[in-house]
């Protein structure tokens, strides 16, 4: 009667073990779905505040950047996303894949794309050195990401 006491409370340890185990491992694989079905694209620098004087020149303009980053492993196609600021400037990605781990740098004023560069082709400066917010929307206008700096904004 003991061998099979200590057998139940055996069996009932390993039960409840795995019980627990499935209650980590479901929502973690759940997530990881989740991620595939979302790309995960990020904002993760911004240059708002181009180095030296603000003189409009192409050089100054283009000093001027926001990068987005491909955490994932899969390549994600661009085409439709917008990146816009707080008074309505819109850049619209036409025709861009940014491969799996990789970032690409969206430049203020002219100049020619290239995989890791892409530029807004603007003569005038968008992003607010003091505060602003920078909002990257996917094709169906849902928010992805957003990077804020300045007074009243909290850096994430």
């Amino acid at each position: 009667m003991s061998a099979s006491v200590s057998a139940r409370r055996i069996a009932a340890t390993v039960l409840a073990a795995g019980a627990v185990v499935s209650a980590v491992a479901l929502p973690a694989s759940a997530h990881d779905n989740d991620r595939h079905r979302h790309p995960r694209v990020e904002i993760s620098s911004v240059q708002a505040d181009s180095p030296g004087r603000d003189t409009r020149t192409n050089r100054s303009l283009n000093a001027e950047w926001v990068e987005l980053t491909n955490n994932n492993r899969r390549a994600v196609s661009l085409d439709g996303w917008t990146l816009r600021d707080e008074d309505g400037h819109r850049y619209r990605f036409d025709n861009v894949r940014l491969a799996g781990r990789a970032t690409v740098r969206i430049h203020t004023g002219i100049g020619r794309d290239t995989r890791t560069d892409l530029y807004q082709d603007r003569r005038n400066y968008v992003w607010d050195n003091r505060s602003d917010t920078a909002t990257l929307r996917d094709n169906r206008g849902r928010t992805v990401d957003t990077e804020s700096w300045g007074r009243g904004h909290h850096r994430r």
